[in-house]
């Protein structure tokens, strides 16, 4: 592939994902190509340990950790808040145009699917680490006629934390469990579920489970009625 792997050795890369398979194949892909000492991690709040105590020069997080609630977007926006540089290779198994999106807009320097090749793989941990921004064929190709299939989703209109919020309703889960999943009070879970019923129409909770159901996307990237 033509990697420049010079000084690669003084690499430090933080893979933060769940799933023990998922992390230790992409830190021995790394390892074993030469590029990059691979640090790992198995939660958010440990991955933004490690980031704060070795600095990695490229981060890798899943987008889906822990739950199906993109719990790895709180994560992109969060350090974006004050560390506006280093490369954020997302992985994810959504191929969803406005899944994508939101990785983006929250900061992601790349996008990946969990099921790419180990080759496009190395591409694109070569790329972001060079500040570039990355998109497989497929993903750009996913983003580029959104507009016109995906144009009726009224999801489209929600923002990140909205988007987290309705997918933790969508499962069923209580006020006071979503509180303590992304890590906000009682009240701004309350809050933000009466703008998402005002920005969808929905005149009840159930209503509201019913639109979630029928528009996120499920874990292979496709709508409920897909």
């Amino acid at each position: 592939m033509g990697l420049d792997t010079q000084g690669a050795e003084q690499l430090r890369v933080l893979i933060i994902d769940d799933h023990p398979f998922v992390l230790q194949g992409c830190a021995r892909i790394l390892e074993e190509a030469d590029i990059a000492r691979a640090l790992q991690s198995g939660g958010l709040a440990d991955g933004y340990r490690q980031y704060r105590a070795h600095h990695p020069h490229v981060i890798i997080v899943d987008l889906s950790i822990k739950t199906a609630t993109l719990g790895g977007l709180s994560f992109v926006r969060r350090l974006r808040l004050h560390d506006k540089r280093t490369p954020i290779l997302v992985l994810s198994m959504h191929s969803d145009p406005m899944i994508i999106r939101r990785a983006l807009e929250a900061g992601a320097t790349g996008y990946l699917l969990k099921d790419a090749p180990a080759e496009e793989f190395l591409k694109a941990f070569h790329c972001v680490r060079q500040g570039k921004p990355y998109l497989s064929h497929e993903v750009a190709s996913e983003i580029a006629f959104s507009d016109t299939r995906h144009s009726a989703n009224p999801l489209n209109a929600l923002t990140v934390r909205e988007l987290q919020t309705l997918s933790l309703i969508s499962e069923g889960k209580s006020y006071g469990v979503i509180a303590d999943e992304l890590n906000i009070s009682y009240k701004t879970v309350a809050n933000t579920t009466s703008q998402i019923k005002s920005k969808l129409g929905a005149r009840s909770l159930p209503e509201l489970m019913r639109l979630a159901i029928q528009h996120l996307p499920g874990p292979s990237g496709r709508r409920g009625k897909e």
